[in-house]
């Protein structure tokens, strides 16, 4: 499946920021599943790649001017092999046993997994976690924020794809097995859209598999990849800080075609 894809980001401020630092992790890596065909940034100054600790393709825009507006835009075209459920590791997969903030698991999450895998550690085991958890923690808009940590919203019974990876890490990281948060696109069945994601990889079988919480699928063919980590902050396409500005509003924009 070939997608064109077009990601644009405005930032708008109250006031003039100073100065600020982005870090964007908005270009994918190609790998067994997904071939990057070709992918740009158009960004307001020129800016130089690198490589984060994950292997994630990593570009820091600094100004250092004052301004009262800032616009990305991520584009390009990607072929996804909609049979390739596996993807192989280039680095040792033990680092994604260590917990964070947003990751730590509370007796009741160790809990919850030992109940729903016992001693299975399998794809099996994994995806019965999976479904409990997207039923324990139906999707609910609005009812968490960014910094919410996996323990609270498995205590509230209530997220978004981003609460649903967390606690998911949470679990199979407490049962031995090296998981990581993947941002990305999901691309809908529906209608030519792709919409910013979030979803977990577990290494089983000595590979990493996708497991995508917030729609029960095990099977990667509608997502695009575009950078993993421990947790939320280490994934996210876009962070940064900024001195002045005031009030912050952001609109994003995502479209995709069909080739």
């Amino acid at each position: 499946m070939k997608l064109s894809i077009r990601h644009d980001t405005t930032y708008s401020y109250a006031s003039d920021v100073r100065n600020s630092i982005q870090f964007l992790r908005l270009t994918p890596r190609s790998s067994e599943r997904q071939r990057i065909l070709e992918w740009q940034l158009d960004l307001p100054c020129k800016v130089n790649s690198q490589i984060d600790p994950y292997g994630n393709i990593l570009h820091v825009l600094t100004l250092d001017k004052p301004h009262g507006h800032l616009a990305l835009t991520a584009s390009g075209r990607v072929e996804i092999d909609p049979d390739c459920e596996w993807e192989a590791g280039s680095q040792s997969p033990l680092p994604f046993l260590r917990s964070s903030h947003l990751t730590q698991a509370c007796d009741a999450l160790k809990a919850f997994a030992v109940q729903h895998c016992g001693e299975q550690r399998d794809r099996a085991a994994l995806t019965a976690l999976m479904q409990a958890l997207a039923e324990h923690m139906p999707y609910s808009p609005g009812a968490t924020s960014v910094g919410t940590t996996a323990i609270e919203a498995f205590a509230g019974a209530a997220g978004v794809c981003q609460d649903h990876t967390h606690a998911f890490l949470a679990c199979a990281r407490s049962l031995g097995i090296p998981a990581r948060y993947v941002s990305g696109y999901l691309c809908t069945e529906d209608q030519d859209h792709l919409a910013s994601h979030a979803w977990a990889e577990a290494w089983v079988d000595q590979a990493w598999y996708s497991f995508d919480i917030t729609n029960r699928l095990t099977r990667p063919e509608r997502h695009l990849k575009l950078a993993i980590g421990l947790d939320y902050l280490d994934a996210c396409p876009i962070r940064g800080v900024r001195r002045g500005g005031g009030v912050e509003s952001m609109m994003a924009n995502v479209q995709v075609q069909r080739q």
